[in-house]
């Protein structure tokens, strides 16, 4: 459904900036006898300039993109690490210790509450997809198959479900509907509970060009500017803001209840201010960088060209979502990148969506290609080592 009104503010005074195309779901991977099957949405971003909320114009059915997803955690080690140094900075940070209820939204196959787990904390996840639920289930971890809303955290609350940390790594950014998502949270929250949510940061996405970070899980992008008026609202109040590289660059944000005896800190308006500063209250900003993304299209479609033509081979590394929307917008099929390589049991043997390049395991790869699509970016350390 497209969106007419701000999905932070409600605003109508929303300003498309980019247009990726039609692009089709970048989650699933289609076997040759599904080509001509996928179904294909419009991917264009606006932002509001009244609040400054950078958000999709069109968002799929939330069934249709999350109730078979292929992605897992655990496959993903940079992730992982990162995971280990999130919960000891958490565990410092705010009164959690040994007993204290953690409970996940969007916990995938439950690699980061295992963290939690591993320090004495009891844990609890929700999810949506079932394949990484029954993961989860098989590693000892209690998952409600569901999406996170107002209903499903009213539903926890009737049963005596008091968490004292709430974690969203990957799930504050994935909604059609973030008054809900938050109204859930106001609901469940008591006192000195703490809310961290992890998103990808529309900072770094702008500086760095990032636009492959738009895709139709990514209903909305966040800065911290934003959503300084949409927490309280519901009685809850920003208290501080963490800064990781994780995916290309990513913020961490604690919220608690406006009672909560937790201190908002100055990083909150220091942060707002360098937004600010950047120029995020700016619509200008916004179509500097999409003429930006228009040159990037070019420059690669002219270089992969350039080398096919003088007979180099190319392969793409990862199969990530970003990835699709890549190959996708820049209408990259396997005429120009023979195969994709991947380490994901659910992708390899299949087809990249849209534009149907095989995938393959790393570990099949005999002979080494002349060149590298990276397609992963976010993990191009891991690559060179």
């Amino acid at each position: 459904m497209k969106n007419k009104y701000c999905m932070n503010c409600h605003s109508p005074r929303l300003e498309r900036f980019i247009d990726l195309g039609n692009q089709p779901n970048g989650n699933v991977f289609p076997s040759l006898d599904e080509f001509g099957q996928e179904t294909i949405f419009p991917c264009a971003m606006s932002v509001c300039t009244r609040c400054w909320q950078v958000q999709i114009e069109e968002f799929p059915p939330v069934e249709h993109m999350f109730t078979n997803h292929p992605y897992v955690t655990g496959l993903n080690w940079p992730v992982v690490s990162h995971f280990e140094r999130l919960v000891d900075d958490i565990v410092e940070k705010f009164t959690v210790g040994p007993n204290s209820l953690v409970l996940d939204i969007g916990a995938n196959d439950g690699t980061l509450l295992a963290k939690f787990r591993s320090r004495g904390m009891r844990v609890l996840g929700v999810d949506p997809c079932g394949r990484t639920c029954q993961l989860a289930r098989d590693a000892g971890i209690t998952v409600w198959e569901a999406f996170w809303n107002e209903q499903s955290a009213k539903a926890m609350k009737d049963i005596g479900i008091r968490p004292d940390l709430i974690t969203a790594t990957a799930a504050f950014y994935h909604m059609d509907d973030i008054h809900d998502f938050v109204r859930g949270l106001a609901l469940i929250m008591g006192q000195n509970t703490i809310f961290c949510a992890q998103c990808v940061y529309l900072k770094e996405l702008i500086e760095q060009t990032q636009f492959d970070h738009f895709y139709h899980e990514h209903t909305m992008i966040h800065a911290i500017g934003p959503l300084q008026g949409l927490f309280p609202r519901y009685g809850l109040r920003l208290l501080d803001v963490d800064f990781y590289p994780v995916h290309g660059g990513s913020f961490v944000l604690y919220v608690g209840r406006e009672e909560s005896p937790f201190p908002t800190t100055s990083n909150i308006a220091e942060t707002i201010a360098e937004e600010q500063r950047f120029g995020l209250g700016q619509l200008q900003t916004y179509l500097d960088f999409s003429r930006r993304v228009e040159r990037n299209k070019d420059e690669l479609i002219s270089l992969l060209r350039q080398l096919r033509g003088a007979g180099k081979r190319i392969f793409g590394l990862g199969a990530p979502l970003k990835g699709s929307t890549l190959l996708n917008y820049c209408d990259i099929g396997p005429d120009l990148v023979e195969r994709v390589t991947d380490i994901n049991p659910y992708k390899i043997g299949r087809y990249t969506p849209g534009t149907h390049i095989p995938i393959v395991s790393e570990d099949a790869i005999e002979e080494q290609p002349d060149y590298y699509l990276v397609l992963s970016w976010n993990f191009l350390d891991l690559f060179v080592e």
